[in-house]
């Protein structure tokens, strides 16, 4: 083979191995930056995966119980406590939502308070806001908008309290961070704690939500107000119901309170032993109120003049309990503007606390008081009130109260709240239900055949 040949053969093989080469190169940089690419997409990918299953996850422990037609469990996700809630914690905190804060929580008169109200969308929570908001006080909202009834008249007391300036945190008791942050951010002068899990009977339904929101959300609640500086004056809402079994009446504050017939009677009563607690230890200045069946316009679905109201419109029968004994069952119903001036007094009349840094500096106030109408009425009248207002006669069920809770009978002493705050109830029920009726038929949109200021409802008053 001639030698030009052989030389032009080796440049070919030299040439083909560089040409190897510098594929290889290139092969293993593409491999390379397509391994980054592949990385960080399937990182980007795990993220978004990881923030839809947290806001869509609902803790394992609430789907053990089972809905019923009437009543719905608490369903809490992160959204119901707030951590991806506009109006609070995460995707809310911040210049806007604080500034809210400090708003909504600032007097507007002289030596105003500035409350926390917890409950604040509730029947009692919201009728005391807007009082508290109109004499001047700054007032803080506080509710976890839960569905034990329809949420929709919770979010229209919210609208309520929005045109009274009132701005409500969306969050949870036990969301201690979201508690703290708050008492952070104002330096609350009292507390009207009216958030609570209510109904008697609901209870033997789900009891566990008695026990989270009427103790494990009140210590949550006492833990962080011990810690504040300075700690605030608590007034928060006890039931009537802790008097249970006892049979003296009026019902006094100094009558033996150690026999509840429900378990939510005996969550308030173990809330006024915890009170004890907290004062003695950590100076925290706290009033408890015994609420007597308080009724009124934006009331509670579950209670049974409302729902009285409905069923009867709608052509329903309703059940009329009697005692076991066959004798009428009978109730002290407050009207709600009484219960707001006696939330109101409590307030006023409440004295520092004297902790300091979860430490008790001196002896603090503690008090319970009767919040009641002080004339308890027949279940039977309750119904012909309603009958005459509405121009509609009742399907009337007698039925023997069951075991499930409920007294036959409520009478309050009020003696004590008159001396030292004034408290002094005005309206009587046949009053207080024109008002409500009016308030029901306008809210649902109903044409019923009310009857006037002079119907034999009224005249038979």
């Amino acid at each position: 083979m001639p030698l030009s040949a052989t030389a032009d053969t080796s440049k070919t093989v030299k040439l083909e191995r560089y040409n190897s080469y510098l594929r290889k190169i290139h092969s293993t940089k593409v491999l390379k930056a397509s391994s980054k690419v592949l990385f960080r997409a399937t990182l980007l990918i795990a993220l978004v995966l990881v923030l839809l299953f947290a806001v869509n996850y609902h803790p394992h422990s609430d789907s053990h119980h089972p809905h019923s037609d009437s009543h719905h469990l608490h369903r809490r996700s992160f959204l119901s406590t707030g951590l991806f809630s506009s109006s609070s914690s995460s995707l809310g905190e911040g210049p806007a939502w604080e500034k809210r804060v400090r708003q909504s929580s600032t007097a507007k008169r002289q030596h105003g308070l500035s409350v926390l109200v917890t409950g604040a969308a509730g029947f009692v929570g919201s009728h005391c806001s807007i009082a508290l908001r109109k004499r001047g006080d700054g007032v803080l909202g506080f509710d976890n908008f839960n569905d034990y009834y329809d949420p929709s008249l919770k979010r229209a007391r919210q609208q309520l309290l929005e045109k009274n300036q009132v701005f409500i945190v969306e969050g949870d008791l036990n969301d201690g961070p979201l508690l703290r942050k708050l008492f952070d951010i104002v330096p609350f002068t009292h507390v009207l704690h009216l958030a609570a899990q209510a109904g008697v009977r609901y209870a033997m339904k789900n009891p566990q939500s008695y026990i989270s929101s009427n103790i494990a959300g009140l210590v949550n609640l006492l833990e962080v107000a011990k810690a504040a500086n300075p700690q605030p004056a608590i007034v928060w809402a006890s039931s009537s119901s802790v008097y249970g079994l006892n049979t003296e009446n009026p019902f006094s504050e100094e009558h033996r309170t150690d026999q509840p017939a429900s378990l939510y009677a005996a969550t308030k009563k173990a809330g006024e032993e915890i009170a004890h607690t907290y004062n003695h230890i950590y100076g925290l200045s706290l009033t408890g109120l015994r609420f007597f069946t308080v009724y009124g316009p934006w009331g509670r679905p579950d209670m049974a003049y409302f729902f009285f109201t409905k069923d009867i419109l709608h052509g329903k029968s309703i059940d009329i309990y009697r005692t076991q004994d066959n004798q009428e069952v009978a109730r002290d119903f407050t009207y709600i503007d009484d219960i707001v001036k006696g939330c109101v007094g409590a307030l006023d009349t409440a004295e520092k606390s004297t902790g300091s840094g979860g430490k008790k500096r001196g002896p603090a106030q503690l008090r319970v008081y009767n919040l009641g109408n002080t004339s308890p009425v027949p279940v039977g009248r309750l119904v012909s009130i309603l009958e005459g207002l509405l121009g509609t006669k009742a399907k009337k069920h007698l039925i023997k109260m069951p075991r499930n809770g409920d007294v036959p009978y409520t009478h309050a002493n009020v003696s004590l709240a008159y001396r030292d705050f004034g408290y002094k109830p005005t309206t009587d029920l046949a009053a207080g239900l024109r008002k409500f009726v009016k308030w029901y038929v306008s809210y649902y949109g109903i044409q019923p055949r009310v009857k006037k200021e002079n119907s034999h409802a009224d005249e038979s008053a």
